[in-house]
């Protein structure tokens, strides 16, 4: 079940209304989207972009049933090209650009394609699975990497502080056999670190396994562009708002709105990130590293 994070604080921050143009650039399960054509509703327009095809693909039979069905675009893209997508679909001058950054729960739960260390699936972690043949796999950066080149993915997208031993359990256990599936990787990061690590609040898998899927997808890149091209298609006032759960998005997001405002282009809205509340972290999980930063572009 798909439940939006932060979307009061969303809506708030967006303020939505009659006959206005907003894109969602990572429309995910929908759930900012819907209550954002609520509305704007019956004369505005949303632009939703997924990456993902099976993922935009229920998104788009959940939206067939609704009212909103003729108020809403939907494009199979990444927000990498939010600038053409938005072009080529009149979405310029829009009133407000949403990003929910990072892994769904949809990915964890349904996708197969090796997001949890918690399932034995096959390392792909790539969200656009149409790209095949130009994005490479899990597999393929844990099988093709160097020793250094694992050492500076784990360190740079996980922070992890075993990276070394860790890249070094990766590269002595494939010279004997490939490492092809989640439960295989699992168990070389679990004889790599410490005993301790491994009793720790936070899995001992996560770090590496945001690492890798953070580079297969190229994702802290990808949210730098995107931010760009918002800020071009925002219209006077309009409002970019970015969701993001770990401390590299965020650190991007932070230093771009900051460098945006420096030269004029935006002024920050939320001195401080917006955090999710108790009573939402205890209905969802995720919510707990969730933080909202929003910017209006001049």
């Amino acid at each position: 079940m798909h439940i939006p994070v932060l979307l009061n604080e969303v809506i708030e921050h967006l303020n939505p209304k009659p006959g206005g143009k907003f894109i969602d650039a990572t429309i995910d399960g929908g759930g900012h989207a819907l209550a954002i054509l609520e509305r704007v509703v019956p004369e505005g327009k949303l632009l939703g972009i997924e990456w993902d095809s099976r993922l935009l693909g229920d998104m788009s039979a959940r939206i067939s049933k609704t009212e909103f069905k003729e108020n809403i675009i939907l494009i199979n893209e990444s927000y990498v090209n939010l600038k053409q997508v938005a072009e080529q679909n009149n979405f310029i001058g829009v009133d407000g650009v949403l990003f929910d950054l990072g892994l769904s729960s949809w990915h964890l739960e349904v996708a197969g394609r090796g997001f949890s260390f918690q399932k034995d699936e096959p390392l792909d972690m790539r969200f656009g699975i149409n790209d095949h043949g130009q994005q490479p796999t899990a597999e393929d950066i844990i099988s093709g990497a160097s020793y250094d080149g694992l050492v500076k993915i784990l360190k740079e997208y996980g922070e992890e502080r075993f990276a070394k031993s860790i890249a070094a359990g990766i590269v002595n256990t494939r010279r004997e056999k490939p490492i092809r599936t989640t439960l295989e990787l699992v168990e070389v990061i679990k004889n790599s670190v410490p005993f301790w690590y491994r009793r720790g609040r936070l899995h001992f898998a996560t770090k590496t396994f945001q690492a890798i899927r953070i580079a297969v997808n190229s994702e802290l890149e990808n949210v730098r562009q995107g931010l760009a091209q918002a800020v071009e298609i925002l219209g006077a006032g309009g409002r970019i708002a970015v969701i993001s759960f770990h401390s590299l998005e965020d650190r991007i997001v932070k230093n771009f709105f900051r460098e945006e405002a420096q030269t004029g282009n935006l002024r920050i809205v939320t001195k401080k990130p917006v955090l999710s509340k108790p009573e939402e972290i205890m209905e969802n999980h995720r919510a707990r590293s969730a933080k909202l930063r929003v910017a209006e572009k001049k």
